[in-house]
């Protein structure tokens, strides 16, 4: 059973509402038994209905709307039996990156094409080409899968903007190297706009799954201009194909987990107890490394896996391989600091070009980042700056290397204090989003958030308001299964 018709908007003023309520009613403290039986309640029932057969896949991201990887083909001449294009890889994706090793993309020929040549790319396989005297085409395949060639790659193989290993940067991050390109000739096919059968069924993989492409569909033949401006030439066709990300197709279990702490509690809250799995030597035996092993090594590189991308991660309480912990440090007259550290618990992987996604009301006022870059997203508009994207600084933490005592980095964050808004209390100083390399991470429960010392007073919670949690963590369910 499947919704339609305003499910991304429910979701968002679900989303937003339910947050709003949770400051209000306040977080922290030991004594919220009501509070915590209608988490308890709403959770049960979440599970209930999700146990029915609804499925949700929308890629729908509140704080990246718009994003997506277009694959744009441009047929840039006729051949006798088929045509010259160029293909782009543009990701228009704010934060999320396709990391190594890398792109892969496939799709169906219409009728029998084959490819004859390719630069600035290769298919995987060559296929049947046995009816082919002579020369033989480069692959034969029906479905054929391209993958990007490697740096290195000798010039007369290369062209523009390829040759990267199938990485392409996030458009936020590195708008640069955001996009990849080559440049592939069809046999086979129609020489003309009007007798060319675009292929179907396109596949886009970063290297995992998590991806989902439209049709092909003709649009403005794409215009290009000379070195010197003087002059403009235009493709003989052009179509675009539109992928977008889900991170439940990605993989059913999250990525990534939040801890928190602060100076002015001693209470340092994990991440939830089995966010990414839970160990179970019983079932799945080796599915975590116990870090003070005395065989750590040979354990880590005799690891095998059906799933090459499945991460080894380190046995923890949460078995996520990455953890970020948010820190409140220190509090001034007139601004405040908080410390965030990446871990990486994965023992199978540096994150190369690695970024973090936070939202905090106070990200409007940012006087200083220390060690890491900084740019500003306003997914709901410039009038609302809510949210920062971070990244690493170019030979020096830009990699987050694998499990180990290199497997972090940190920083540290300075906000000026606005007086109209700015307190410690009801969980007010902690992000109410984190995502990293574009997967939204599990935050721990409200009310187990580091509370001030003198917070033990709480306002009386009336029945209508208990209710009203109640009917919005149903629509919350509702918007997630």
């Amino acid at each position: 059973m499947r919704r339609v018709g305003g499910e991304n908007q429910v979701k968002a003023l679900a989303e937003g509402v339910i947050w709003r309520k949770a400051k209000w009613v306040g977080w922290g403290g030991d004594h919220l038994g009501t509070e915590r039986f209608f988490t308890t309640f709403t959770t049960v029932l979440c599970f209930l209905l999700s146990s029915f057969s609804f499925t949700s896949t929308d890629a729908y991201d509140p704080l990246d709307p718009n994003g997506n990887i277009t694959i744009k083909w441009d047929v840039m001449s006729w051949t006798p039996d088929g045509y010259v294009a160029t293909v782009t890889i543009y990701n228009f994706q704010q934060y999320r990156h396709i990391q190594a090793p890398g792109w892969q993309l496939g799709w169906t020929w219409a009728k029998k094409e084959v490819i004859w040549s390719m630069v600035g790319s290769q298919a995987t396989q060559q296929g049947d080409c046995s009816k082919y005297k002579g020369n033989l085409p480069h692959s034969c395949m029906k479905s054929p899968t391209i993958v990007d060639l490697l740096p290195g790659t000798p010039p007369e193989d290369q062209v523009a903007n390829c040759c990267r290993g199938g990485v392409i940067s996030a458009w936020a991050q590195d708008p640069e190297n955001s996009f990849s390109s080559f440049q592939i000739v069809v046999g086979a096919e129609g020489t003309t706009n009007t007798t060319v059968k675009l292929p179907k069924n396109y596949t886009l993989r970063s290297p995992g799954p998590g991806y989902t492409c439209g049709a092909a569909s003709i649009v403005t033949p794409t215009k290009f201009n000379s070195a010197d401006k003087r002059r403009v030439t235009q493709a003989m066709m052009t179509w675009n194909v539109t992928c977008t990300y889900s991170q439940f197709l990605a993989g059913k279990n999250p990525t990534c987990c939040v801890s928190l702490s602060s100076f002015y509690n001693d209470t340092i809250v994990p991440c939830p107890t089995c966010t990414c799995g839970c160990q179970n030597n019983v079932t799945h035996p080796g599915s975590c490394v116990n870090p003070s092993s005395p065989y750590l090594e040979s354990v880590v590189a005799g690891s095998t896996s059906n799933n090459p991308y499945s991460p080894l991660v380190q046995c923890t309480n949460h078995m996520c391989p990455i953890r970020v912990h948010w820190h409140v440090k220190l509090n001034y007259v007139s601004y405040w600091r908080i410390k965030v550290t990446v871990l990486n618990f994965n023992y199978k992987m540096n994150y190369s070009q690695w970024n973090l996604v936070a939202q905090h009301p106070n990200f409007d006022n940012v006087t200083q980042v220390f060690s890491f870059k900084y740019k500003s997203l306003t997914p709901y508009g410039e009038a609302t700056n809510d949210t920062a994207l971070l990244w690493g600084e170019q030979f020096y933490n830009d990699i987050l290397m694998e499990a180990g005592p290199l497997g972090n980095v940190q920083s540290e964050i300075l906000f000026q204090k606005d007086a109209s808004t700015f307190t410690f209390e009801k969980g007010w100083a902690f992000p109410q989003r984190i995502y990293f390399n574009g997967d939204n991470c599990v935050m721990p429960p409200p009310d187990a958030y580091p509370f001030l010392p003198n917070s033990s007073s709480r306002p009386d919670i009336s029945f209508l308001a208990l209710i009203l949690t109640l009917l919005l963590s149903l629509v919350f369910c509702y918007a997630h299964v």
